[in-house]
């Protein structure tokens, strides 16, 4: 029997100053897991060591619009611990913070919400009921 597949193979965010991104996404995900699997030019994409799927591409917003303030986009987080480390490196890192770490009774989650450099919100979210 084949493993069921992923939802979501990857998502998209074009960046209007990518090397502000990447220095944010690069720090606010090493605590959750997920490294830069490949960088170029312009270009960085995100991913768990252990598979390259799914994965955030991360890209110079040159051939289409940056991808600013509407997006919503929540990180899986192994451990309440793992959310507070996401949230004060995405702080340190140029987010800014729209929710510190608490628990959310109505997710049954323990959440951290950012805002990425051009104002998308970014979450790590612990999920403590299955």
């Amino acid at each position: 029997m084949e493993a069921p597949m992923s939802f979501i193979h990857h998502l998209g965010v074009f960046a209007s100053d990518f090397e502000a991104s990447e220095r944010f996404y690069t720090a606010a995900l090493e605590p959750l897991g997920i490294t830069a699997g490949y960088q170029a030019d312009g270009v960085a994409e995100y991913w768990n060591p252990a598979s390259d799927t799914p994965s955030l591409s991360l890209e110079r917003a040159e051939r289409a619009p940056a991808t600013t303030k509407g997006m919503h986009i929540a990180f899986t987080a192994g451990s309440r611990d793992a959310v507070d480390a996401f949230h004060a490196a995405a702080l340190a890192a140029g987010g800014t913070s729209r929710h510190a770490p608490r628990s959310w009774s109505e997710y049954r989650a323990y959440c951290s919400f950012v805002s990425d450099p051009d104002g998308n919100n970014i979450e790590a979210v612990h999920k403590e009921v299955p």
